[in-house]
Formats: structure tokens, sequence, C-alpha cells
């Protein structure tokens, strides 16, 4: 069994390996970190705005096709549907601003709209064409039309979504292809329908593979350019990115966000006398050491060298000691010759000390991290320049 799982995480989802964990992240949307979410929402998003910008320009030009097959009166309705369709693909297509707080829904909301123009166009074209008497040109055409739903599970295929993501997209699509063939009274019949339901089925499979698969490699990339690779703490430049967005978030829901400015004492004293190795290995327990003291969604920064920076959302100032105490309990580790690794610490929180930008959070940390190093470090220093020894 193992060996079957080692073949497929090889051959299937390389170039990376799949744990059980992201596993259970490409089955559902839930575990999606938040930079993972946003840069997801961008792939969408641009995604559906080219789509929606070539169906706006193709939908209009086939009503030629129309007014040559069909009868004045049906054409007629028929270019009002695909000029009402077209203008749907404009509003989609229209550059605008992803949106700072939820730009997921707004990636979502977006995608479900598109998806859901052309099985519409199928059940409103049902009502304008006359199946009595037509031509076989004019059955060509109406037969093609039915094919929009098959159409749509199977473009689902180029965006990174998750298995439920697929089958819930694919839900409202199945229901109108559904409704679709037993219009007119007609009952729902395996020999009739079955064929076109099980190909519905296989691309829906076909895109939930590709969706997993791409929403799998996206993770691979997003992680490997956000984190460090000696320590897997955030890189300065996609730590910038989460305070950011932290920041106006917590601007906007005036609830505080707090940062905690960590610098080991003496660091550079280890490269100097045990080698750099020993001191990448300090950095690394460092990270572990911090994280046993952070919460699921805290955020751990290498802001460079031997800074660290531990972001705190929803930390308001009377909480800081407790976080202090579970940073005294989990330590930072060991020196190569056995004595204590220590650190100095500043800590700044947004609506105790009235900041108005993220930058200005991180600066007054930083300058209470260099107060606590004069005061003879393995201190902290919070707002209100109140020193805590460790």
């Amino acid at each position: 069994m193992n060996k079957l799982w080692n073949a497929i995480t090889e051959h299937i989802v390389a170039p990376s390996r799949l744990t059980a964990d992201q596993l259970l992240g490409l089955l559902t949307p839930l575990g999606r970190s938040v930079h993972l979410r946003r840069h997801a929402a961008s792939v969408i998003v641009a995604r559906v705005q080219l789509i929606s910008a070539l169906f706006a320009v193709l939908v209009p030009l086939w009503a030629v096709v129309d007014v040559w097959v069909f009868d004045t009166r049906t054409a007629t309705w028929l270019v009002l549907l695909r000029l009402a369709s077209a203008a749907v693909f404009v509003a989609l297509a229209w550059p605008r601003e992803i949106s700072a707080t939820r730009p997921y829904t707004q990636a979502v909301a977006m995608l479900l709209v598109m998806l859901m123009v052309p099985p519409l166009f199928y059940l409103v074209s049902l009502q304008i064409v006359d199946p009595v008497g037509l031509t076989d040109s004019q059955r060509l055409m109406a037969q093609l039309y039915t094919f929009m739903p098959t159409i749509v599970l199977g473009g689902l295929a180029i965006f990174p979504l998750t298995a439920l993501e697929i089958v819930l997209f694919s839900l409202p699509v199945l229901g109108a292809a559904l409704i679709g063939m037993t219009s007119g009274g007609v009952e729902l019949a395996l020999d009739q329908h079955g064929a076109a339901l099980w190909f519905m089925l296989m691309m829906m499979g076909v895109a939930m593979f590709s969706g997993m698969s791409q929403s799998h490699y996206m993770e691979s990339l997003v992680h490997k350019a956000m984190t460090d690779p000696l320590t897997g703490a955030y890189t300065r430049r996609s730590g910038i990115e989460a305070l950011e967005l932290m920041f106006r978030l917590s601007s906007m829901s005036g609830k505080p966000l707090a940062v905690a400015f960590f610098d080991l004492d003496h660091f550079k004293a280890i490269n100097d006398a045990f080698g750099h190795e020993a001191g990448d290995q300090a950095l690394c327990t460092l990270v572990e050491r911090l994280r046993r003291s952070l919460r699921r969604g805290d955020v751990l920064v290498r802001w460079g060298g031997e800074e660290f920076v531990a972001v705190l959302p929803e930390l308001p100032a009377d909480q800081i000691p407790a976080f202090l105490q579970r940073v005294r309990q989990a330590g930072f580790g060991e020196r190569p010759d056995g004595t204590p690794l220590t650190a100095s610490i500043g800590v700044a929180e947004s609506i105790a000390d009235g900041v108005l930008d993220w930058r200005a959070l991180v600066e007054k940390a930083d300058q209470r991290m260099y107060a606590a190093k004069r005061a003879g470090r393995d201190r902290a220093v919070l707002p209100g320049e109140v020193t805590v020894p460790l």
C-alpha cells in the first residue's frame, strides 16, 4: 500500500510529495492559509476575467448563425438572449481591484456567476426554440445548446479548486441539465439520458482531479516563496504582506494587533566560536520553541539575520504578559556550550500605542527591543515601557 501511495505522489502530484494533511486540504478549502487563499483568489479572478472577455466577444458573434438558421421571431429572441449574456460577461471581465478583506469570497462569486450563464442560456433557449417542426439545421443548433452544462463542467478544470468546491459548483450546473432533460413533460430515462449524465459526471471527475492538482502545485510554490528555507518562518516579504492585511483587518474591526520583535542575544559569538552551522541550528531551535508559544492564527517572520517578528492578532496589551509567560516556559533552546539561549524582546500593540499603520507598529516594537538590550538583555519591554525580565 505504501508503494502505491509513493508511486501516486511521485508521478501524479510531482514535483512535490503529498502528505495526508495536504490531501485533506485538497478535499476542502477550510484548511487553506490566508496567503494561499489570496493567491488562489487572484488566479481565479484573472482566469474568470480572461474567459469572460473572450465570451463577451464570441457569444454575440454567434448570433449570425442564429439569424441564418432560425426564423425571424426565434432568432430575435436568441439574439437578445446572447446580448444579455454578453453583458454579464463584460461586467465580469471589467478590470477591478481584488477585495482586501474577502478576496476569496469575491473570486468564488465571480466564478459562480460566470459558470451559471451557459446553463441558464440553455434553459431559456428551450422556451424560445419550438421543438415542433424543426429543420435539420435548427435541430442541430438546439442539440448543441444541450451541451452547454457539460462544457461548463469541463471548464472547471482550469481553476485551482478543492474537491468539495468542484462538487458544489457542479451541483447547480447538473441541476440545470436535469431541468432541461425533463422539460416538456419528458421523464428522466436511463436509456435516453444515461449517456449524457455519465459524460457530465466524467467531466466533473476530470475537473476535480485537475483542480486538486493545480491547488497542490500552487500550494507548493507559494510555500517555497513565502518561507525561509532555513527556519521555515515566513520571509520578510511575505511577512510584510501578512502584516499589511492583518493591520487593515484589525483597524476595520477595531480589534488590537500586537507585534513582538525578537533578537537573539550574543548571536555573533555563536558563529565566531562554534561556526555558522551552530548558528543556523540556534536559529532553527529558536523558531521551533517560539512556535510552541504561538496560537494558530499568529504569524512568525524572519525579519533578518537573528531577528524575528511575531504578528499576534487580537492580542490586547493586558494579555501580553500571558504571552510572555508562554514564551518563558517554552524557552529559546541552548547554545552549543550548553548555556540557555536568551533574547531581547520588544512588544507593541496597535490600540495601546495609538499607531496608524503597520510600519509604525513594527518600529515601536523594534525600539523597545533595543531598549531591552540596553537594559541588560534577556528581557522584554512592553507598551507603557514596562520592562519584564525573562
